[in-house]
């Protein structure tokens, strides 16, 4: 058992790990500016998570959580994140993202912890080279959100060289699953079909991207604190695929019977004029290999499970 603060503790993917940590017996520390919904079923059922609000920005916040509860491992999930709101104010991006994981960096070396797991993206890439890279894919980050997601790495590894915490950096790409707030695919198009409501996209069939499913996430986060020895900084933690959107239409139609969704041929927008770089799969071998990470879902399996946790009233 260890206490594990984790930063945007009430979001989408920081109560999902606060469960499977308060799960496994694990005492967990929810640390975020206000509570949710997820967070609060949690408290409910795992008394072991005890949430603390406060902003990652503020230091005498930070100070006090970890005084108080002197976490030995630190999960830094607490940001502004995607393309979109970035965009709608870079200058609180970065106050957020950087200055705030800096803050969460300090704090935890200062008082103790002994492993940081930063929650990183796909976005650091900027444009993807090939269908499928890895961890050593040349970093060319565009837009408010991935240039400041990329300069925290950049910057913990500086920190890292100086006092030698070791903090380890997870990059994800698009998470999907029960309790996505965005209105973002694959959710937009499981609304769709779930409510019988018709659905067309003008343009974004062709476009590839790696999904993975929220559950398979938690595992490579819990897979990361785990590791003995990690050999390296920056881990994929991915599905391994990169499903057109296409595909994944095709999919949804087959889940749901009768649903009117569709996509046109092209490339896919975050939204209107904000459009998306070249994409494709994350390679896991590096993340298989020494975290001992195994997703579990595929594009079909994950939204199987998605739809049976709408049914179930989980979602």
């Amino acid at each position: 058992m260890a206490r594990i603060l984790v930063t945007g503790g009430a979001g989408f993917i920081g109560a999902a790990l606060s469960a499977a940590l308060a799960a496994r017996g694990d005492q967990v520390i929810a640390f975020d500016r206000s509570d949710s919904p997820a967070l609060a079923r949690n408290r409910a059922c795992f008394p072991e998570i005890t949430f603390l609000p406060g902003e990652i920005t503020e230091w005498p916040h930070l100070v006090a959580a970890f005084l108080g509860h002197r976490p030995e491992a630190v999960v830094h999930c607490a940001a502004i994140v995607g393309v979109v709101a970035a965009q709608a104010s870079p200058a609180a991006t970065f106050r957020v993202n950087v200055e705030g994981a800096l803050s969460v960096f300090a704090a935890s070396r200062l008082f103790g912890a002994r492993r940081v797991i930063n929650l990183s993206t796909e976005e650091i890439y900027g444009p993807f080279q090939a269908p499928e890279i890895d961890e050593t894919h040349p970093c060319a980050p565009v837009g408010a959100y991935g240039i400041s997601k990329f300069a925290v790495e950049q910057l913990a590894r500086d920190d890292v060289r100086r006092h030698g915490l070791p903090i380890l950096h997870l990059r994800t790409c698009w998470v999907y699953g029960p309790g996505l707030p965005r209105p973002r695919v694959p959710k937009t198009l499981l609304d769709a079909a779930l409510a019988g409501r018709p659905l067309h996209l003008a343009k974004g069939a062709d476009f590839r991207v790696d999904h993975v499913y929220i559950d398979d996430l938690v595992a490579g986060l819990l897979c990361a604190l785990d590791a003995p020895r990690p050999r390296f900084d920056a881990y994929h933690i991915a599905s391994g695929a990169a499903p057109t959107l296409g595909e994944i239409v095709a999919i949804v139609r087959d889940l749901v019977p009768g649903a009117e969704i569709s996509a046109a041929p092209g490339d896919y927008d975050f939204a209107p004029g904000v459009s998306v770089v070249q994409k494709g799969a994350l390679a896991i071998g590096r993340a298989r290999d020494d975290l001992g990470y195994a997703p579990r879902f595929d594009m079909r399996a994950g939204l199987a499970a998605w739809i049976a946790a709408r049914h179930a009233g989980e979602d």
